[in-house]
């Protein structure tokens, strides 16, 4: 099933992966603000879609027929500028400006300011729409994009969220892939406790999604979805990803705690212990 990866490939994306984890921490103990927990659930699904799945050219991040990628859960952004950053766009340092007033790296992408960023977004629940209208738009154009948008679960209780998924299946958008972050956690608590989604897999079928879940954390399983995805004759494609919040740092993995609450210096630096950072190179 799908592409299989080469060791040496799959060796550099999972250290990619951890040196993104790394930036996260760091960017978001900087700012004092910002949303570590839901940006460390999604970085292996950012990693393979920039790193290996996606067509885009850092050196010409406007090319027309380059594929689209709305991160919907938009407070992620610490994670979409790390890769965004490792892969070319721009340089590593700027990294640091993450919230500084003037900087092109805001609390959420915005297009018009930061090359290779494909929407704004930030209103929760809007972002699939948005993905459904740039797959039409590739579609009248005859272009060979493919449009990727990665959602928070949480957003999924959005009913504009459910309106996109009707129209994707509807206008059966062969070139539209939705990524469901599936951590279980939202700013306020669980999601099953605060608006039940499940069972979230058989409902995407049921509004007329290709859908697969998988390991969100397993790069491998999760290329061969993407890989597999291209080959879908007749509607879009839904990958539901568990993932684990706070991915990788012990104290922030599964709780909603961390959010949109940032380290203090002490817990930037055992995170960053636990990530492979040395002591002495942790935290300037």
């Amino acid at each position: 099933m799908g592409d299989e990866v080469p060791p040496e490939v799959l060796d550099a994306l999972q250290r990619t992966a951890r040196a993104i984890r790394q930036d996260v921490v760091r960017m978001t103990f900087r700012a004092g603000s910002g949303h570590p927990g839901g940006s460390l659930s999604v970085v292996e699904l950012l990693t393979a879609l920039l790193f290996r799945e996606m067509r885009v050219d850092p050196a010409r991040p406007d090319l027309a027929d380059r594929d689209r990628l709305v991160l919907s859960k938009a407070h992620a952004a610490p994670a979409l500028y790390s890769a965004m950053a490792r892969r070319g766009f721009f340089p590593v340092e700027e990294l640091g400006t993450f919230r500084v007033l003037g900087s092109r790296l805001q609390g959420h992408p915005d297009r018009r300011r930061l090359p290779g960023v494909d929407a704004s977004a930030g209103g929760l629940g809007q972002g699939l729409g948005l993905a459904v209208g740039l797959a039409l738009d590739a579609r009248l154009d005859a272009r060979a994009t493919r449009v990727y948008a990665v959602l928070g679960d949480g957003e999924c209780q959005a009913g504009a969220t459910w309106e996109a998924l009707l129209a994707g299946a509807h206008h059966r958008l062969t070139n539209l892939v939705a990524l469901v972050d599936r951590n279980r956690f939202q700013g306020d608590g669980a999601t099953e406790e605060i608006l039940e989604l499940e069972p979230l897999v058989e409902k995407l079928r049921a509004f007329g999604w290709r859908t697969v879940e998988l390991d969100g954390h397993d790069l491998p399983e999760i290329l061969r979805a993407l890989a597999d995805a291209r080959t879908s004759p007749d509607r879009p494609t839904a990958i539901v990803a568990h993932t684990v919040k706070g991915k990788g740092v012990s104290f922030m993995e599964n709780t909603h705690v961390w959010h949109a609450r940032v380290p203090t210096r002490e817990e930037a630096e055992r995170a960053l212990l636990e990530l492979g950072v040395p002591p002495t190179e942790a935290v300037p």
